[in-house]
């Protein structure tokens, strides 16, 4: 902030542009509020004005999801969008669930599998496509949007609420000096804000800080989602086959599971879930997906095939019981930005274009009565009243049991979502954020992980290439220290560097100094932006914070 300030001071003031609502992110939630704003206004004969900031370079191009789509919340917004054309194209058609130990498999069978993995009636889809699709339906509706501008900095008015954002500004180098191609930020001015950034949103985090939203909740916890995209051999290939499985390689006290869908054209998508809260800092969530693609059950789905994609995000995992208050003066959280993923269904897009609506239902209400920059109280009374906050209800205790263990989360959760359908008269808490629950080193025994083969599993660098990850080199370090001392003094110290095994993208490395000390040397044009230091680091010493504009990964069809 202290070098925005003084480049304000050389070369300001920005130049400022007016919205009656300005969305912060271009994914399935901003898209669905920037849509509704546009369908109510356009119902009403008013004028709403609408623009979208998006960081990637495109729409979609930091979208990552397994995904299996639940349409309910996209058929409210679009009634008709089979006939639309909207990237639906492979239902379900069946659901196995298997428990994996080191060499067996076994299936659940099919009236014993829990009603939140039941499938029928979703879609396999690419969630990148889908949000590309929706961004055509935002325009031509009149929606401006700006890919490759990441809001950077929330403006405030001199009564606390939210004026705005300000995009980052560009062409600086890395130690923050303007070069030949500088340019100074943006601001864009809104009666109302809504922050859809997606999970451990970088705005999203400060808004809960600065009008303390998570008062009176649960700790928020969080999972790391690595993903790869495989074209399989056609013989091998079945159209909407879902697999999840537990167990293996996990161990039993490690909260975690992987997910294989089948969509068209002989793609399937393979991924790993690992819950955050994990223990034992010798753990890689990227080293234990790449095992899990050796197990017998696994490895012939891929025998053969090409691997074409990779991509890793958090997700937010802590349901209801963590789900922070969601407005604030002159603005309003929306999505996994908030925390409204049902982590027992794995599905959080449905959700999103849901609470994208509601809060456009708030925002375009008060637009009307001549409101501006206060609390949209609607918003949380409609989420209230909607069949998003009974879903999430049913779902409160699973990832609660499901962090006591396997056997006991499987148990319990069986207990509460099949014998109590979901309203057992009990509502179980999350005692404790993800970065307290890392234990010392000294605990544990150093995992030794296989080598890659090149063919079935790879090394983190050939991941990220893949990825089509960018960044320019000289542009400031986005992965930022409070106090650069920590990393050896703390981590490498007492937890054995976690960061160089909890990052998927290999960003981190303690490497010597020409005297012989460690220290952290950070890698940040290999970042996915998944966001998992920013959520695990023991000390939350690292800071993630907007990189240039378009900066990144570019999934083309994660």
């Amino acid at each position: 902030m202290t070098q925005t300030n003084e480049l304000l001071e050389q070369y300001g003031p920005r130049e400022a542009m007016e919205y009656d609502v300005v969305v912060v992110g271009g994914g399935p939630g901003g898209l669905a509020a920037a849509i509704r704003l546009k369908q109510l206004a356009a119902a009403q004969g008013r004028e709403v004005s609408v623009c979208v900031l998006e960081k990637g370079g495109e729409l979609g191009a930091h979208i990552l999801s397994g995904a299996v789509v639940d349409p309910r919340a996209l058929t409210e917004l679009f009634p008709d969008w089979k006939e639309l054309g909207a990237p639906l194209n492979t239902a379900v058609t069946e659901d196995r669930v298997l428990f994996l130990t080191e060499t067996k498999s076994y299936a659940t069978p099919a009236f014993m599998i829990p009603k939140a993995l039941n499938n029928h009636g979703n879609y396999v889809i690419s969630l990148a496509n889908l949000v590309r699709w929706l961004g055509q339906q935002a325009e031509a509706l009149g929606v401006e949007i700006f890919p490759g501008f990441p809001a950077a900095e929330v403006l405030y008015n001199d009564d606390g609420s939210v004026k705005g954002v300000a995009t980052g500004n560009m062409g600086v180098n890395r130690h923050g000096e303007p070069t030949d191609a500088f340019q100074l930020g943006m601001e864009l001015h809104a009666k109302y804000t809504l922050f859809a950034e997606g999970s451990r949103g970088h705005l999203g985090r400060q808004l809960i800080a600065k009008y303390d939203l998570a008062r009176g909740r649960d700790p928020q916890t969080y999972g790391l989602g690595i993903k790869e995209l495989w074209e399989i051999d056609p013989a091998k290939h079945q159209p909407g086959l879902v697999i999840h499985t537990a167990g293996w390689p996990l161990a039993s006290d490690t909260y975690g599971g992987s997910f294989m869908y089948h969509l068209e054209n002989n793609q399937v998508a393979v991924g790993f879930v690992v819950g955050l809260a994990y223990q034992n800092p010798y753990l890689s969530p990227y080293e234990e997906f790449q095992r899990y693609k050796t197990h017998p059950a696994i490895r012939h789905f891929f025998e053969g095939g090409k691997r074409i994609s990779y991509g890793a995000r958090a997700i937010t995992a802590g349901g209801l019981q963590s789900l922070p208050k969601t407005v604030f003066p002159g603005g309003a959280l929306l999505g996994c930005d908030a925390g409204f993923l049902n982590v027992s269904r794995i599905k959080g897009s449905h959700a999103a274009i849901k609470t994208g609506m509601l809060a456009a239902d708030a925002a375009f209400a008060a637009l009307g009565e001549n409101r501006q920059h206060d609390e949209l109280a609607a918003y949380p009374a409609a989420f209230e009243q909607s069949w998003l906050r009974e879903e999430l209800h049913v779902a409160r205790n699973f990832k609660p049991w499901m962090s006591r263990g396997l056997y006991v989360g499987t148990i319990m959760t069986g207990i509460d979502q099949i014998v109590f359908k979901g309203k057992a008269p009990w509502t179980l808490h999350h005692k404790h954020a993800d970065h307290e629950c890392l234990r010392p080193a000294a605990e544990y025994t150093p995992i030794v992980y296989p080598k890659p083969d090149g063919k079935l599993t790879f090394d983190r660098l050939s991941s990220v290439f893949i990825s089509n990850t960018n960044h320019a080199e000289d542009q400031p370090v986005h992965l930022t220290l409070k106090n650069p001392n920590v990393p050896v003094e703390v981590n490498l110290a007492k937890y054995a560097g976690p960061e160089q095994r909890y990052c998927p993208a290999g960003v981190y490395e303690y490497v010597k100094t020409d005297e012989g000390r460690d220290r952290l040397q950070i890698n940040a044009q290999n970042c996915v932006h998944c966001k998992t230091c920013d959520i695990k680091d023991p000390t939350q010493n690292i800071v993630w914070v907007t990189p240039e504009g378009g900066g990144g990964p570019n999934y083309p069809n994660m």
